[in-house]
């Protein structure tokens, strides 16, 4: 995949240079060029990116089978609560396309591989005191003014997602890490195989096991750890990862704060992109039906 990605780039390169070609045959070509490799890779990041968006909306959809009350506590802790850790971890692992891609471009193909694994270092430090906030959500749901019956609900939900936090923190870095270097097909056939595996585990946790709201989430942090693990096999064992992943190294330990001083910036646009949804989610808890309001926001 190395070579097949220079390939393009090399192809590109000789096209755009080319003074012997008239200007708009040579912007037809790249584009030509540009659109075929972005047709194979396109479609399996988008299939990914809805495999994770899905994982959650069937949770969700489980834990509407037990009530309304467990549905509007699903939706306030997914949406007022898991968007809350996402975003800023999302925000927080940013720093980490832009270096692998500077890395990448500049054939330092190791470096890859030590920054992977710092993305994961500053995403699980950020993933405590998000563990925090997550074992006092509903103390914290209560003082925004939430219903008793919801909060006490959504605490129990949102306690059997901190699993997640740490599964998201291996996850994400990883799918960055393959991403760059134009690997999404494994990604995608692990992310089908993931989500077969969470619907099954989900089924049982609720209607054999009768686990409840605690059983439906541990399943959805459980499966954002199988698919983080099945990726990492993959980078271990497979060929095309050889030059860019060459084992744990202690100098992902260093340039940490430099790491979290780039992502800082991206962190605040993105959570703020993402916080918006969450305050009207809490919003919605604090109207007079607050079941019937956060199960209308579950179906939305």
């Amino acid at each position: 995949m190395l070579a097949s990605s220079s390939e393009v780039s090399s192809r590109l390169e000789k096209v755009l240079t080319d003074p012997d070609l008239p200007w708009m045959k040579r912007l037809m070509s790249a584009t030509w060029i540009e659109m075929a490799l972005l047709s194979r890779l396109a479609p399996p990041a988008m299939f990914v990116s809805m495999v994770n968006n899905f994982l959650t909306l069937s949770t969700t959809m489980f834990a509407g089978h037990l009530g309304s009350l467990e549905l509007a506590a699903a939706s306030l802790g997914n949406s007022g609560m898991q968007f809350f850790a996402l975003g800023l971890m999302l925000g927080m692992g940013s720093a980490m396309e832009t270096l692998c891609r500077q890395a990448y471009g500049a054939h330092r193909y190791d470096m890859l591989g030590i920054y992977l694994q710092r993305a994961i270092i500053v995403l699980a430090a950020t993933g405590i005191p998000v563990t925090a906030i997550y074992a006092l959500s509903k103390p914290i749901l209560l003082h925004l003014g939430q219903s008793s019956a919801v909060a006490t609900a959504a605490a129990v939900y949102v306690s059997g997602l901190i699993p997640q936090i740490f599964g998201y923190a291996t996850n994400y870095p990883i799918q960055e890490f393959l991403q760059v270097q134009s690997i999404m097909a494994p990604s995608a056939f692990i992310s089908a195989a993931t989500l077969g595996i969470h619907l099954l585990l989900s089924w049982a946790a609720v209607y054999k096991l009768r686990l409840g709201l605690a059983g439906a989430s541990l399943v959805l942090g459980l499966s954002w750890w199988i698919m983080a693990a099945a990726q990492f096999v993959y980078i271990v064992a497979s060929r095309r990862c050889r030059e860019t992943w060459q084992g744990f190294s202690l100098q992902a330990f260093t340039g940490l704060w430099e790491f979290v001083k780039l992502s800082a910036s991206w962190a605040m646009m993105l959570c703020l992109k993402t916080w918006y949804y969450q305050v009207v989610v809490l919003i919605a808890g604090l109207l007079p039906e607050p079941e019937l309001a956060l199960d209308s926001l579950a179906v939305w």
